[in-house]
């Protein structure tokens, strides 16, 4: 006589082994989920830009931190804050807030091509020309630098500069880039 193919036996002993399968499976895609996010942190790198000015009558700071993952040896991706805040003695006042996405291509050791897209909050008060300004405005900067470590220097070019709204006085621009 042939035993039935589910009998209660075989089929207590088939949900049993399903069930051990898909707790081990479970456990090891947690192993391994914790593994990724050990790895994703270890390949995150920050950095950013510090910068201060002094002059007769005149200030300005800016604070710019940013965090970028490293994909692999040439590529680096991640997003940017930043912070400025200028002001010439009775005559001139401005707070600039935002964010940028950027990119970084390092084809070799030395040489990096970098794109930023960044978007900005202006606020300014200009009582010298009699004018206050509330805007927001895009750049997009393309650049290229020497990497030397954790540092790089470079130039830069706002692909969408309009000398009305930028707060820069031309399309080109150094940077210093730090990266931990």
């Amino acid at each position: 006589m042939k035993k039935p193919l589910f009998s209660p036996k075989r089929l207590f002993l088939l949900c049993l082994a399903v069930f051990c399968l898909t707790s081990y499976s479970s456990i090891a895609q947690n192993d391994n989920f914790q593994f990724k996010t050990r790895n994703f942190w270890s390949n995150v790198r920050f950095g950013g830009s510090l910068g201060m000015g002094f002059s007769d009558g005149f200030f300005s700071a800016t604070l710019a931190p940013n965090a970028l993952y490293k994909f692999n040896e040439y590529f680096l991706g991640g997003v940017g804050l930043k912070g400025s805040y200028a002001k010439q003695k009775n005559d001139y006042e401005a707070i600039v807030l935002g964010g940028s996405l950027m990119g970084l291509y390092r084809p070799m050791q030395a040489l990096e091509l970098s794109a930023q897209l960044e978007q900005l909050h202006v606020q300014r008060d200009d009582k010298y020309w009699g004018y206050t300004d509330n805007y927001w405005f895009t750049a997009l900067y393309l650049g290229i630098g020497y990497r030397a470590g954790n540092v790089s220097f470079g130039i830069q070019y706002d692909v969408l500069y309009d000398k009305e709204k930028s707060i820069y006085s031309t399309p080109f621009g150094p940077y210093v880039r730090v990266l931990f």
